[in-house]
């Protein structure tokens, strides 16, 4: 690939160099340096050209994949040019079965009469069924891709000249093909926010505050959508130290006229108590749901776990990669330049210090990523998600046995006795905090005891509506342990 080999070296240099940052340039310039590797490549006389033209991918892949290990979106996109690559010979193969006759091995003299139909024997075509059912596997296109040149050495051996003719016009068919499916996956990667944002108004509702970290533009497309819709929403931005990168999605909301609050990092455990939902971005999606995110997302993961709060990811296809962390391939992390933190002139004086052993009392740690474990996560939204399909986890009432549902006595009086305190409390703290305190306190006067008299007790003794509501759960609580021992053997089922 003389003529490609620039574009390749180009691109490595950059991806070495940290110029092209973010998953979604780096997927999209992936897959077009790609489709110019296909498109550059010279289709030769081989059996398989398939194999041929995805060696040439895997290869390129290889390098753009050692340039920059932490874009995993180099190695899903690579993946997904070479699925492309096997989908296509599949189709041409199932095409050209179609004219080819199943043999089979046989003495009768019948055989010598066949049609002048090229044949296939039934061996070869078992193994390519095998091979076309086969469920793919994105996660070893990079190691090895199934060829089937039985097929083709079959069709080629006619021996004339109208078969090298169909090679030569199937081989431009299916370079053609892949070329047309590599630009669709191009507009894929471009129009994935679309998908996304269509599933806002399932998700935000009325009056609700979402918090988020950092920049992420799926997120801000899902806000924006959602504000379309006319939804009213506040959003809560931790700024995302170092980069502050929560500054300019803050100013992007505003100017959409999302109501925007601008919070620390560290103020997030004492935010998340108001917040309604928790919606962030992803780097990658691990293949066991891990996510690796902008550094300090795996804090606000733990709050919003600690707090009850659905935390939410937003990301394309193209950031879902078939690969697990503790795959020695996978790098989760790297070392940004510690000048995003410390200025080294204000801190000069302090690299003068050091050890015995000559080693600086001073260090410097600028991560770029955390990692999210999957039990962290409360849903996932891509851009294949199916719209109005949402996980909801919800406690089930216990199972018998038998696999029945369990209801007791004890329990009916439970949730009957629930509702009735429950109600009778709110009565009261309506009656208390009413306009009747005057009105009481003359009725009271007057030797009659009503619920307005109560409420000039309760003013004049001081009492909270916590206080009542603490004394009717006390009272509650010891008539359900009574009720307890008492309904033992009253259960059924």
């Amino acid at each position: 690939m003389p003529d490609v080999q620039p574009l390749v070296s180009d691109f490595v240099l950059k991806l070495k160099r940290r110029k092209v940052e973010g998953s979604h340039a780096v997927a999209r310039q992936t897959a077009e340096l790609l489709r110019s590797v296909v498109s550059q490549h010279r289709m030769g006389s081989s059996a398989n050209q398939a194999a041929a033209l995805a060696d040439a991918v895997r290869a390129v892949g290889e390098q753009l994949i050692a340039a920059n290990p932490i874009e995993l979106a180099v190695g899903n996109i690579v993946r997904r040019v070479l699925h492309i690559i096997k989908e296509e010979d599949i189709s041409a193969t199932a095409v050209g079965i179609e004219g080819l006759s199943v043999t089979v091995d046989s003495d009768d003299e019948y055989d010598n009469e066949r049609d002048d139909r090229p044949s296939l024997s039934a061996a070869v075509l078992a193994a390519h069924a095998r091979n076309a059912l086969r469920a793919p596997s994105l996660q070893t296109l990079l190691e090895d891709i199934p060829v089937s040149p039985a097929i083709s050495r079959t069709a080629s051996s006619t021996g004339d000249s109208d078969g090298k003719t169909g090679d030569k016009s199937s081989t431009r068919k299916l370079k053609h093909d892949v070329i047309a499916a590599i630009g669709d996956l191009i507009d894929e990667i471009d129009s994935c926010y679309e998908p996304i944002s269509e599933q806002a108004v399932e998700l935000i509702h009325q009056n609700e505050v979402i918090l988020t970290l950092g920049r992420s533009r799926t997120v801000k497309e899902f806000l924006y959508a959602a504000k379309e819709k006319k939804r009213s929403f506040r959003v809560f931005v931790a700024e995302g130290a170092p980069r502050y990168q929560g500054h300019i999605l803050a100013k992007e909301l505003v100017e959409k006229g999302v109501q925007t609050t601008v919070i620390t990092d560290s103020a997030v455990f004492a935010m998340i108590s108001r917040v309604n939902m928790v919606i962030v971005g992803a780097h990658a999606v691990m293949a066991n749901g891990g996510v690796i995110a902008p550094v300090g997302m795996n804090m606000v993961a733990l709050a919003a776990q600690r707090h009850a709060v659905p935390f939410v990811v937003v990301a394309g296809s193209h950031k879902l990669c078939p690969l697990y962390p503790h795959n020695p391939e996978v790098l989760l992390n790297e070392l940004k330049s510690p000048s995003d933190l410390l200025d080294f002139g204000e801190f000069s004086d302090c690299m003068n210090f050091s050890t015995q052993d000559g080693s600086p009392l001073l260090n410097v740690v600028n991560p770029t990523f955390d990692y999210v474990p999957p039990k962290l996560v409360s849903l996932f939204i891509t851009d294949t998600t199916p719209q109005g399909t949402l996980l909801l986890h919800c406690p089930l009432p216990p199972k018998t046995t038998s696999g029945t549902t369990s209801l007791t006595v004890e329990g009916i009086v439970h949730l009957i006795c629930t509702g009735l305190l429950l109600s009778i409390t709110q009565l009261m703290i309506w009656w208390c905090d009413g306009s009747q305190q005057l009105e009481g306190a003359e009725e009271h006067s007057k030797g009659n005891f009503t619920m307005g008299a109560f409420s000039a007790y309760y003013h004049n003794l001081r009492l909270r509506p916590t206080d009542i509501a603490l004394f009717v759960e006390i009272a509650y609580c010891a008539f359900s342990y009574c009720l307890g021992n008492r309904c033992k053997a009253f259960s059924f089922q």
